[in-house]
């Protein structure tokens, strides 16, 4: 819930703290944003571009494919290592940066009882759903290629699932011991699919490439691949390419016919790499 995050969140426009009312957040400087009816605050400025944002079909397709666990070992781990870093951590805060409909951070806080989550994702969308995910998950739109709405030094860790990377915000709001956790796809990610079905595909340098973007303010401490091989219906195939980026480049009846060429139900290699960063002092 906001009231569990308010007091590590700040105005987008002033930067001063926000207090949570009725409906509404509000900074000293008279500055306000709504509280939707589903829990979530619209911190993102009247000028921002969600272009990208994920659409309501994106974010029902997500929630269903997630829901079917077809990702959960992913999750798994992701929760375990998190819970294992946390460690005796007092009140611990877990930022979910790029959270979508919070299905990761969730189970982050099922393992981490005194753990607070806030979720952050350009999609109001995806906010709705994550705001219910877990009562203790904090939901905010924004826009995470700008500055965060959150005070510097108050994150214990940070998720990033797929999702954009601001290295120099991250390393601004993680505390100094914190940790900055990735998952990216591997190569291999979903490989049987790519071809037939004209997915994007996912580039050999993708890891190469996160680490660079975060040179001067992360370095690599652990990083591990996690292969899965999981058998999905036809159904369950056009969900996680409506879930992705890809849903904004097949038309559906175009992928409905190339996925009639395929058998059912079909194996598809799922690829992660998940690396975790420490912060670089000053």
């Amino acid at each position: 819930m906001l009231a569990d995050v308010v007091e590590y969140l700040v105005c987008p426009v002033c930067g001063e703290s926000l207090a949570l009312e009725t409906s509404a957040l509000r900074c000293p400087a008279g500055h306000a944003f709504d509280i939707a009816r589903q829990g979530y605050a619209n911190l993102l400025l009247g000028n921002a571009r969600p272009g990208t944002a994920d659409t309501p079909e994106m974010v029902r397709a997500r929630d269903a494919f997630l829901g079917a666990g077809h990702f959960a070992p992913v999750s798994d781990l992701l929760s375990e290592r998190l819970s294992e870093g946390l460690g005796e951590e007092r009140e611990p805060v877990v930022l979910d940066a790029g959270a979508g409909t919070g299905y990761y951070l969730r189970d982050v806080l099922d393992r981490s009882p005194d753990a607070v989550g806030l979720a952050l994702d350009i999609s109001k969308h995806a906010a709705r759903r994550a705001a219910r995910a877990h009562p203790r998950i904090g939901a905010i739109v924004t826009d995470l290629w700008r500055p965060l709405p959150l005070r510097s030094d108050v994150a214990d860790a940070i998720l990033n699932v797929f999702a954009p990377r601001n290295a120099s915000e991250f390393h601004r709001v993680l505390k100094p011991e914190g940790t900055l956790y990735t998952v990216t796809p591997s190569e291999r990610h979903l490989q049987s699919l790519v071809s037939t079905l004209g997915l994007l595909s996912v580039d050999e340098q993708k890891t190469e490439r996160t680490e660079a973007a975060l040179v001067g303010h992360f370095t690599l401490e652990t990083c591990r691949v996690l292969d899965v091989d999981v058998t999905m219906s036809r159904s369950e195939a056009a969900t996680l390419v409506g879930m992705g980026p890809s849903a904004h480049h097949i038309p559906a009846e175009e992928l409905g016919k190339r996925l009639a060429e395929l058998p059912d139900p079909l194996p598809v290699p799922l690829s992660f790499v998940l690396s975790a960063y420490r912060r670089l002092q000053p």
